[in-house]
């Protein structure tokens, strides 16, 4: 925007508001898509990763009993969503969702991007590589958002533009692709700016624009998969699903972290007093790695170790409304000792340091049923997987740190209150509507 590359979103700065906030762990698209539909942090609402296993073989199937979304089964996304979080499409009519990952209460036509024509051009450009074909795709979906909410006027909008991020993985965050893509983005908010001014509707229009994640330089790949492999256990890993009695499932989302499952005949989550004995070591060697960062542990679904080969370790306590962070041999998150601190202040003593809003992400996502008895972070300039992507990954997300924590929010109005995380989003959005969003854990700031 300094630069002049976007004057639309220059001009919504001069008279909204612009907001750094931070985004839902794992920082990854899907998962972090579930606080601007839901108002709800991924783990609470059952999405705890682009891929998870299935210990409890309550919504996969043999032989994998694994999840991932990137994909055929993103079509499993609505049913695996936890039934009682309504999503916006619910609450709002009507909408109009275009890429949106989560699509449950979204009519079959108001789904922009769904056809089978599409969805097949879309898998052709995935498993190609083919970036000049992301930006393609975006400008083919941002053309059909400006002609049906010009045409329709729904209530509600939910518009996903993905190459951005494809192009940060393929040619850097800063590179001139990426700036072709953030373009496309400011033209469509020109457009329906336009077309709102001329039928008189842009005084009532809030526009609002969002990143599920951020993004930071992958010097190299670490292949968590095959070094689990090399110390001896049978794995399970995305792609190649179908191992022989397999005996960890290594689940990488971002591909900045990771769940690790252990022990996988078990159809209830064992915690990590139970799993120490025999697999502390593993954790050790993996987290000495270059490649690692941080390591949680759930004791339970309110406690936690967090562990750092450098930073030493520390535990994280909560009853769901306190966060307690105690450094026992170090201090890994080097934000000090905090004691039953409320949501707002774990916000602001953890916002400058290295792992933003990291109390309030790591708990909910322990408390997820459906998470790995291991949670790891990535270290700077590392992802955790080496093979199998369509697009080397130059640059990645998926973890705590600051790059891929901190989002922008721009918003056309000037706001009340003061936004924080994506889950303020979706409460915000239900104010504008007067609808009652249900069960949230982000507070409104409009």
């Amino acid at each position: 925007m300094r630069a002049g590359a976007l004057p639309a979103l220059a001009r919504l700065t001069e008279e909204g508001t612009l907001h750094t906030i931070t985004t839902a762990f794992p920082s990854v698209t899907g998962p972090a898509y579930t606080p601007f539909l839901t108002g709800r942090h991924p783990g609470s609402v059952g999405l705890p990763g682009l891929r998870w296993f299935d210990r409890a073989r309550d919504a996969t199937g043999w032989p994998a009993n694994a999840r991932s979304y990137v994909g055929a089964e993103m079509r499993h996304v609505d049913r695996d969503l936890a039934p009682e979080s309504r999503t916006m499409f619910e609450l709002a009519d009507p909408s109009l969702g275009a890429l949106s990952v989560i699509g449950r209460g979204l009519a079959p036509r108001a789904r922009i991007g769904r056809g089978a024509g599409f969805v097949l051009r879309t898998a052709l450009t995935h498993f190609r590589g083919d970036v000049r074909g992301w930006l393609a795709l975006d400008r083919v979906i941002a053309d059909q958002i400006a002609r049906r909410v010009r045409s329709e006027r729904p209530a509600y909008v939910f518009a996903a533009l993905t190459g951005i991020d494809k192009t940060s993985h393929a040619a850097g965050h800063d590179s001139a692709l990426t700036r072709e893509a953030m373009q496309i983005v400011d033209d469509l908010v020109a457009r329906l700016r336009a077309d709102a001014e001329r039928d008189g509707r842009w005084e009532a229009m809030q526009l609002w624009v969002v990143s599920d994640h951020g993004h930071s330089p992958v010097r190299e790949h670490d292949d968590l998969a095959a070094l689990v492999a090399s110390m001896g256990f049978r794995v399970l890993a995305h792609p190649r699903v179908l191992a022989r009695a397999p005996q960890v499932a290594v689940m990488v989302s971002g591909n900045a972290m990771a769940h690790l499952y252990f022990e996988l005949e078990r159809r209830e989550r064992p915690f990590w007093d139970a799993l120490a004995p025999t697999y502390d070591a593993v954790i050790e060697e993996i987290i000495a790695r270059p490649s690692g960062d941080l390591a949680i542990l759930p004791r339970s679904a309110t406690v936690c170790e967090i562990r750092s080969h450098r930073g030493g370790v520390a535990r994280l306590c909560t009853d769901g409304r306190r966060y307690s962070y105690r450094p026992l041999t170090g201090d890994p998150l080097g934000i000090g000792e905090q004691e039953a601190v409320d949501e707002r202040t774990a916000y602001e003593v953890t916002f400058d340091s290295d792992y933003p809003d990291a109390l309030v992400q790591i708990a909910r996502i322990i408390a997820c049923e459906r998470s790995g008895d291991v949670i790891l972070s990535a270290a700077r300039e590392w992802d955790l997987r080496a093979r199998y992507e369509p697009i080397p990954h130059r640059s990645t997300h998926g973890a705590l740190h600051r790059e891929h924590m901190l989002v922008p929010l721009l918003t056309n109005r000037r706001v009340r209150g003061t936004p924080r995380r994506t889950v303020d989003v979706m409460p915000s959005a239900a104010r504008v509507l007067g609808v009652d969003p249900g069960t949230v854990e982000g507070v409104s700031f409009a």
